[in-house]
C-alpha cells in the first residue's frame, strides 16, 4: 500500500469505524468519520505518531460526526464532506443527533463535488458522492494507493441502509454501480461498518448486486 497507514477503532453505540489515514512520508495524518468519543480518538493519534491536518465525513450521520468539531478545535483542521450533504449536517431532525439528546449542527470548511480532487496530507484524493443511505453520501478514492473508504454506500457483502432522512434505494443501488463498475478490482474497500473487503469480492458476493 505504498505511503499510505491505515489505522481502524470501533466506537459508539453502533459501532462505526473510525480511520486514521498516516502518510508514512510527510507523517500526517487524517481522521475518516470521527464517529464519538474524541478521547480515545485523540489518544489513537498519539499512539499512531503524527500531524492530524483534516476529517473527512463520509456522511453525516451522528454516529459518524460526534467527535468532528471536538476534532477540529483541538488540532485546527478542516472538515471536508459533499457539498450534497450540507443541509443534513446542519439538520439535527436529518442527522440523528436529536435522538442522542441534544440536537447537533455541524458546519463543514470544505464541500466538494462529485469526482472532485483534493490533496489533503500528501495524498491525491477523489470525492465520489454515492447517494442513496443519505442525499450527500459519499467516499473517498485514494487512487494511488488503491483504497476506497465507503462509509455506509458499500459494507462487506451488504449496503446501507435506505429508510433514513434523505435516503433513497434506486439511488443507493445506482451508487453501488458506480463503484463496482468503475473502480479496480484490486481496491480495497474500507467502510463505515463491519470488516473491510475489496472491489474484486463485492462483484461477486454482494447480493445487492
Amino acid at each position: 500500500m505504498g505511503k499510505i497507514e491505515i489505522h481502524q477503532s470501533v466506537l459508539g453505540a453502533v459501532y462505526t469505524n473510525c480511520y486514521i489515514v498516516k502518510n508514512k512520508e510527510t507523517k500526517e495524518l487524517l481522521i475518516v468519520d470521527p464517529a464519538d468519543e474524541p478521547d480515545k480518538i485523540q489518544k489513537m493519534l498519539t499512539r499512531v505518531e503524527g500531524t492530524p491536518v483534516g476529517i473527512l465525513l463520509t456522511h453525516g450521520h451522528y454516529d459518524h460526526i460526534l467527535a468532528a468539531e471536538a476534532l477540529r478545535q483541538a488540532y485546527d483542521v478542516k472538515i471536508y464532506a459533499c457539498a450534497a450533504e450540507k443541509e443534513l449536517l446542519l439538520a439535527p431532525e436529518y442527522n440523528l443527533t436529536g435522538m442522542q439528546g441534544a440536537g447537533y449542527a455541524l458546519q463543514a470548511d470544505v464541500y466538494l463535488q462529485d469526482a472532485e480532487r483534493f490533496t489533503a496530507a500528501g495524498f491525491s484524493i477523489q470525492m465520489l458522492h454515492t447517494p442513496g443511505h443519505t442525499k450527500g453520501s459519499c467516499c473517498y478514492y485514494f487512487q494511488e494507493e488503491g483504497v476506497l473508504f465507503s462509509g455506509d454506500t458499500l459494507f462487506c457483502e451488504s449496503v446501507g441502509r435506505s429508510d433514513l432522512p434523505t435516503g433513497s434505494t434506486r439511488e443507493l443501488m445506482q451508487s453501488l454501480r458506480r463503484l463496482l463498475e468503475s473502480l479496480p478490482e484490486e481496491t480495497e474497500v474500507f467502510p463505515g461498518h463491519d470488516s473491510m473487503t475489496t472491489i474484486a469480492h463485492e462483484k461477486r458476493y454482494n447480493p445487492f448486486v
